[in-house]
């Protein structure tokens, strides 16, 4: 068929209408993009017959999920009286994150990410992609069993505070309060129910777009934001709950000040010093077995 053939009946087969609404302009390359979303729909297909297995697959990870119903429980659509309840989403998508990740299965915690991912996508689909970027990709070995990378970084934190932010440092060693007393829910949970919706979904845009490295802009900011407030700590007890409050406030309601913020308040942070320090850690952690 001559070009010009094809590009009328593309423009026959492409609606005018896009899927959002917009009107495709005068100029508009039907034919360029029927050939894109033809080979497009290849993936889409391919992803949608993998989701569909994983649904139907089977493996002991429902055993694991016992803390799935306690999620959200201040949220309305997770409610059982929803129409629709969300949890039997967060279910499918957790039991299928399980089947196609054995090494990690279920890990408390996945539960409050994947649920956010439900409430933004409103597609288990979707989610469940999210979800696997995360923590297959971007986050490899919070969620495994071992937990190492998680305990890998809350360390990692500890040692950038102590060069950072000394002061804070001292008073953690004087009273001999480890980090993952005071920030493993701020990791695990990548800051849900910790910080306020929006704040977190401006974090998570940035930890899609940058990497794991925004994890700690985060927490260092938070702590020398607050670093007046949690020194006057006394005690064990008195620290734990300044890491509590310094969570809480304006400063993290205001989220376009916050994530202008992260990204000035700690200074340099580079991927080659998060990497070193990352690898000096996890060699401290195995060692100790």
């Amino acid at each position: 068929m001559e070009p010009r053939g094809r590009t009328q009946a593309a423009r026959d087969r492409v609606p005018r209408i896009d899927p959002y609404g917009f009107e495709r302009p005068e100029d508009f390359d039907y034919a360029a993009y029927e050939e894109f979303f033809s080979t497009y729909l290849v993936i889409l297909t391919r992803r949608a017959i993998k989701w569909s297995k994983l649904l139907k697959g089977s493996s002991g990870v429902q055993k694991s999920m016992t803390d799935m119903n306690r999620t959200f429980p201040d949220n309305v659509k997770f409610r059982k009286s929803a129409d629709p309840c969300l949890q039997k989403t967060l279910y499918n998508v957790l039991l299928a994150y399980g089947h196609h990740n054995q090494g990690v299965g279920y890990c408390q915690g996945m539960n409050f990410i994947a649920g956010y991912l439900i409430l933004i996508t409103k597609s288990e689909e979707e989610s469940f992609w999210l979800l696997d970027a995360l923590v297959g990709r971007i986050l490899p070995d919070y969620y495994s069993p071992a937990m190492l990378g998680l305990k890998t970084d809350q360390e990692v934190l500890g040692e950038l505070v102590r060069t950072k932010l000394p002061a804070v440092a001292a008073l953690m060693d004087g009273h001999g309060v480890l980090w993952t007393l005071v920030v493993s829910r701020w990791f695990i949970c990548l800051f849900v129910d910790i910080l306020p919706v929006e704040t977190v979904l401006r974090i998570w845009d940035c930890l899609f777009n940058e990497g794991s490295k925004i994890i700690f802009r985060v927490a260092l900011t938070l702590i020398k934001q607050h670093q007046a407030f949690i020194l006057e700590a006394t005690s064990v007890a008195d620290i734990c709950e300044k890491f509590k409050e310094i969570t809480k406030g304006s400063f993290v309601t205001e989220c376009h000040t916050f994530m202008q913020k992260i990204f000035s308040e700690p200074g340099s942070l580079s991927m080659s010093t998060i990497a070193r320090l990352r690898e000096n850690c996890r060699a401290k952690l195995l060692a100790q077995g």
